[in-house]
C-alpha cells in the first residue's frame, strides 16, 4: 500500500509566532514531524511513500533527499495552493489502488494508525476510510456526522444531530475516489473538507474510524502538547 505526506503548506501560523524551523521538520521529543511519519508508514509495510513539499522549502527537500529511508521516496517539490491540490499533484504517480494521506503536521497512536490501515485494507467495500477523534483540537473542526456502524453520512462546520467526532486529517482512499479529486480541482475547489462533502454527495461509501487523539501542530504550544501526550504514553514514543 502506498501512503502520502501532504507537506506543502506555508506554516504561516508557525512563523508568526517566531518559530523560524519548517513545519515539516519541527521535532517533538527530538523527532522531525517528517521522520515520525516515515518512520510510521515504514512500520506498516509502506511499498512506496510519497511526500510533496513547497518550492521555497529547501531545507525539508533536501532532508527528504538524504533520509535513509527503507521503503522508496518520491518526492515532488510543487507549492500548491491547499492541500487537496497537494493530493492532486500526486495522483499521477500512484501506482496502486488504494493511498493514506495525511497532512504533515498530524499527530497520533501509532498503534491505532495500525488498526487504521488494517480495518481499511480487510473491507474493500469501503470507498474511503476517514481518520476521525472526539478530541476536539483544531480551530476549524470539521464535524462528522455518521451512523451507528460509522458510516458517513454528511460533513459540517459546525456540530449537528450525530457529529460526535471530528476530521483528523488523514486519509484513506481507494482509486474511485481519484477521478472526484481531478473533477473537483478542475472545477475550482479547494481544501480537503469540500472534498470530503463532495464525496458523500456523489454516494461513495466513506466510513469513518475512531482515534482517541489526533493533534494538528498550527500553533507553538502545540508542540508542547502532543510532546507531553507522547511522553505520557509509553508506546508512543
Amino acid at each position: 500500500m502506498e501512503f502520502a505526506i501532504l507537506a506543502a503548506g506555508e506554516g504561516s501560523r508557525l512563523a508568526n509566532e517566531g518559530l523560524t524551523t519548517p513545519k515539516p521538520l519541527v521535532q517533538l521529543n527530538g523527532i522531525p514531524l517528517l521522520q515520525r511519519l516515515i518512520h510510521t508508514f515504514e512500520a506498516n509495510h509502506a511499498s512506496k511513500i510519497h511526500v510533496i513539499v513547497n518550492a521555497y522549502s529547501h531545507a525539508v527537500a533536501a532532508f527528504v533527499k538524504s533520509f535513509p529511508a527503507t521503503v522508496p521516496i518520491n518526492l515532488l517539490v510543487k507549492t500548491t495552493e491547499s492541500s487537496l491540490h497537494s493530493f492532486f499533484e500526486l495522483l499521477p504517480f500512484i501506482e496502486g489502488d488504494k493511498i493514506c494521506l495525511t497532512t504533515v503536521d498530524t499527530v497520533f497512536d501509532p498503534v491505532e494508525f495500525s488498526g487504521y490501515i488494517a480495518a481499511f485494507i480487510s473491507d474493500n467495500k469501503t470507498d474511503a476510510l476517514m481518520a476521525a477523534t472526539s478530541f476536539v483540537d483544531d480551530e476549524k473542526p470539521l464535524f462528522i456526522q455518521t451512523t451507528g456502524n460509522h458510516t458517513i453520512t454528511g460533513f459540517f462546520d459546525r456540530k449537528e444531530v450525530n457529529c460526535n467526532m471530528v476530521s483528523g486529517g488523514i486519509y484513506c482512499l481507494r482509486r474511485p475516489v481519484f477521478s472526484t479529486v481531478t473533477n473537483a480541482v478542475n472545477n475550482g475547489v479547494t481544501r480537503m473538507r469540500n472534498l470530503q462533502r463532495i464525496l458523500v454527495k456523489e454516494g461513495f461509501a466513506i466510513k469513518a474510524f475512531p482515534f482517541s487523539k489526533i493533534i494538528d501542530i498550527d500553533h507553538v504550544q502545540d508542540i508542547a502538547t502532543a510532546e507531553n501526550w507522547l511522553h505520557s504514553t509509553k508506546h508512543l514514543h
